[in-house]
């Protein structure tokens, strides 16, 4: 399996923050992990609040551990919160089903890790983790689906 690269992950990180600074949002924290779910890069803005890493941490853990985007997991916590709140239990409180999660891939595909950002409103916080990764050259996968709307 491979996994996203430090040089990789910093492009990732950088060009959230930047892309957090162009939207004029709040301080954000920007997490990225290997598929493992190990960190590979961590950066919290000044100012940004003192869980804010660990809610990007548990976006991105979250997408990881349920191979999916944030966005489909997002929904997916809305339809049936019963088994997200088995979820929450078996990882002990690891995980988080919001958008601004999402899952680094491969041009074929393949998941070199996962990007969370928290801050901002989620789908701002989305966009920043998208942004990150599309300037790393890679593909950033949500998880969106229409019918979840």
């Amino acid at each position: 399996m491979s996994a996203i690269t430090l040089s990789q992950a910093s492009i990732v990180a950088d060009a959230a923050l930047a892309k957090g600074r162009e939207l004029d949002l709040r301080a954000l924290a920007v997490v990225v992990l290997d598929p493992g779910g190990h960190y590979v890069v961590v950066k919290r803005e000044d100012e940004a609040g003192l869980l804010r890493v660990d809610i990007a941490n548990a976006k991105a853990w979250g997408t990881l551990g349920m191979g999916v985007g944030g966005a489909r997991f997002s929904a997916h916590a809305k339809r049936d919160p019963v088994f997200f709140t088995a979820l929450a239990a078996i990882s002990d409180g690891r995980l988080a089903s919001s958008r601004g999660g999402v899952i680094i891939r491969d041009a074929d595909g393949g998941v070199l890790g996962a990007v969370g950002v928290s801050g901002a409103r989620p789908e701002h916080d989305e966009a920043c983790s998208l942004a990150g990764i599309e300037a790393a050259g890679l593909v950033g996968d949500t998880g969106a689906d229409p019918d979840d709307a």
